[in-house]
């Protein structure tokens, strides 16, 4: 299969462009990019962490010192931490690492033969809709990356909120031959590739809460959302959408009505490089879904035992049918929930049920 992808000078900044495939000749087209690419030189100029002063930043932008400022705001808004020096201008809080495909590729070496479409954009709706729009012309394996989502989502309809250019946010685009039953137990599939990753960039401690977010000592630190299309029969399609957070600034910590936490916190403030557990994710993800495509859960089930947050807990289930209360008992053959309720087992396999450890 041919790599079709979009690669970008080593240390540019993505510009909300998407690559075409190689055979018409590497052109690019603008890409649904919601918003524009206008604060892309400012945050470059920003991005060593250094403080730069603003008619400095005016003047190489060619941009009056308002227009500075405003798109100074602008990005505070959107939860990018910049300190105002006096009498030395702006700074970020942590300097920026661009997200870059070819950076990306570098780092999977051979694995990067086994993905196709690999992109970097600025601001996209969201990493996962770009792909359903998409998903009839893009190749198996694809992986779509965006610094920033306007309509970033989770499950349940949730927001995924996160600053530009600080975390990671990607989907990526998986062919199956069956129908909707051959995926059952991929959202746990994908979990299962996502702590691995995290482990080959040396972050431990990493669990996971069924059915599709990873914990550290019960605080979220990422998330997983599959949506499915095609046909129920098959052929199918799954975009899985994984979210993972490098550095939350205190602010969208306090604004969020549960307990998170992020890489920064996990590494003593080091988090591992965005574009090294890029390749990482890609190359554990393609792993587990090779395998899954063959063998389905089953093959992942111990794995999923040793990482499982809520078996041998108390919890609260909240289904369509109502709420009650019981011990985390694993997953099933499926990956379904189960749990125990006095003497009887029951399970959970629906997505719209809220589980929490009390």
């Amino acid at each position: 299969m041919p790599n079709h992808h979009h690669d970008r000078t080593p240390g540019a900044p993505p510009v909300g462009r998407r690559s075409r495939p190689a055979q018409d000749g590497g052109r690019h087209s603008r890409a649904r990019a919601a918003g524009a690419a206008a604060p892309v030189p400012l945050l470059n100029l920003l991005a060593a962490g250094r403080p730069v002063a603003g008619p400095g930043l005016a003047r190489k932008l060619g941009i009056s010192r308002a227009a500075v400022w405003k798109q100074i705001e602008g990005l505070r808004g959107e939860g990018l931490e910049i300190e105002t020096v006096p009498g030395r201008g702006y700074r970020l809080v942590h300097p920026l690492e661009w997200l870059d495909a070819a950076r990306i590729r570098k780092c999977l070496g051979p694995a990067a033969r086994h993905i196709g479409a690999l992109e970097t954009h600025w601001r996209l709706d969201s990493t996962s809709s770009e792909i359903a729009r998409r998903a009839g012309a893009l190749p198996d394996r694809s992986f779509v990356f965006a610094e920033s989502q306007s309509a970033g989502r989770g499950r349940r309809g949730r927001t995924w909120r996160s600053p530009p250019a600080a975390n990671l946010q990607f989907s990526c685009l998986k062919l199956f031959r069956g129908g909707y039953a051959a995926v059952s137990g991929l959202s746990l599939a994908v979990g299962i590739a996502a702590v691995r990753a995290l482990e080959d960039c040396g972050v431990r401690g990493v669990a996971l809460k069924w059915p599709n977010d990873l914990v550290h000592r019960d605080a979220k630190l990422g998330g997983i959302l599959i949506e499915l299309g095609g046909e129920f029969m098959g052929p199918c399609h799954a975009v899985i959408g994984i979210g993972i957070n490098l550095r939350l600034p205190h602010a969208l910590r306090a604004a969020l009505d549960r307990a998170v936490t992020d890489l920064a916190d996990l590494c003593r403030g080091t988090p591992p490089s965005r574009n090294a557990l890029a390749a990482a994710l890609i190359a554990r993800l393609c792993e587990a879904l090779e395998i899954f495509d063959t063998d389905g859960f089953a093959a992942f089930a111990g794995a999923w035992e040793e990482r499982d947050a809520l078996s041998g807990r108390r919890l609260r289930i909240d289904d369509p049918r109502g709420v009650f209360e019981g011990i985390g008992a694993g997953v099933d053959a499926r990956g379904a929930l189960r749990v125990r309720v006095g003497h009887a087992l029951r399970t959970v396999d629906s997505a719209e049920v809220s589980v929490h450890p009390s």
